[in-house]
């Protein structure tokens, strides 16, 4: 293993609360980058030398090295950044999915979306933009706002707002100059997916696919009956079960490709070495949170 990202996921599996829990005893991590040292004789799909990722969840990838299958694993080129290439196979994959998979979304389209610091969200951003897509990026404020909306910016948000700003009766008024989202994505749940639907156009789609805030989400009747609102959810996993190996490792590519046009960079990041886990751990459950732990080995 070269190096593998402390997810929100990961923490959640180790917690006992995710939709997919290994066999214990189990090694934690369901992302990161390794490379191939050796192979089987009858071992066809990679080479000593060669990048890989995780096919799924569950690999335990928070190790120095390990033995797998061809099958469980993934070759990514290895001329893109190590961050980008061990943060790939989750939020970016998410990312897309959810932009591609819900909404026609046409160039000139917007999309709202909560938790847009995240890891998800920084895709988003910066895989809309190569979309030709405006995304209306909703943050909690902080101190450092103002540092934060610049840094969102310079990854192509054309707007940040906060969540109280959200709730102000001036967003009547912002939506006069910005077409209302056909789609909003959901990480956190609780009144902020709430103001979420406010927002949405007639018909739109709201997709959840995270609950930071540890709260449902209340859909207004009349939102549901009135404006016909969607309201579905994405898990990664499911996705992969539902499309052929062949389809996910073509999603790879195509982000591959993103990344190496410099559409695509690596979320925030802070290498940590291997033996102080510890450290990252504690650093990835603290509140805003602006970088990525990655372990390093």
């Amino acid at each position: 293993m070269l190096a593998a990202p402390v997810n929100p996921s990961d923490i959640n599996m180790i917690q006992g609360n995710y939709g997919l829990l290994p066999k214990l005893p189990a090694v934690g991590g369901n992302e990161g980058v390794g490379q191939v040292v050796a192979v089987g004789s009858s071992v066809t799909g990679v080479k000593p030398g060669d990048w890989v990722i995780p096919a799924n969840a569950g690999l335990g990838t928070w190790r120095t090295e390990a033995v797998f299958s061809e099958e469980a694993l993934i070759s990514v080129p290895s001329d893109i950044p190590l961050q980008s290439a061990a943060t790939l196979g989750v939020n970016p994959c998410t990312a897309y999915r959810m932009l591609m998979d819900f909404e026609r979304l046409r160039p000139g389209d917007s999309v709202i979306q909560n938790a847009s610091n995240s890891g998800v969200g920084q895709a988003v951003i910066q895989i809309a933009a190569a979309l030709g897509l405006r995304t209306i990026n909703v943050v909690r404020d902080r101190p450092d706002i103002q540092k934060l909306t610049d840094r969102l910016k310079s990854l192509g948000a054309h707007h940040v707002v906060t969540e109280e700003e959200l709730r102000k009766l001036e967003m009547k008024n912002f939506f006069k100059d910005v077409p209302q989202p056909q789609l909003a994505l959901n990480c956190v749940g609780g009144k902020s997916s709430t103001e979420l639907l406010r927002h949405l156009a007639p018909g739109g789609t709201m997709v959840t696919y995270g609950g930071m805030a540890k709260q449902p989400v209340i859909a207004s009747v009349s939102l549901l009956i009135f404006k016909d609102l969607k309201l579905r959810g994405f898990w990664l996993s499911q996705w992969k079960k539902d499309h052929s190996p062949d389809q996910f490792k073509e999603l790879i590519l195509t982000l591959c490709d993103l990344i190496h046009r410099g559409q695509l960079a690596a979320p925030a990041c802070s290498e940590v070495p291997l033996q102080d886990y510890q450290r990252a751990l504690e650093a990835s459950m603290q509140p805003f949170m602006s970088s990525k732990q990655i372990l390093t080995m």
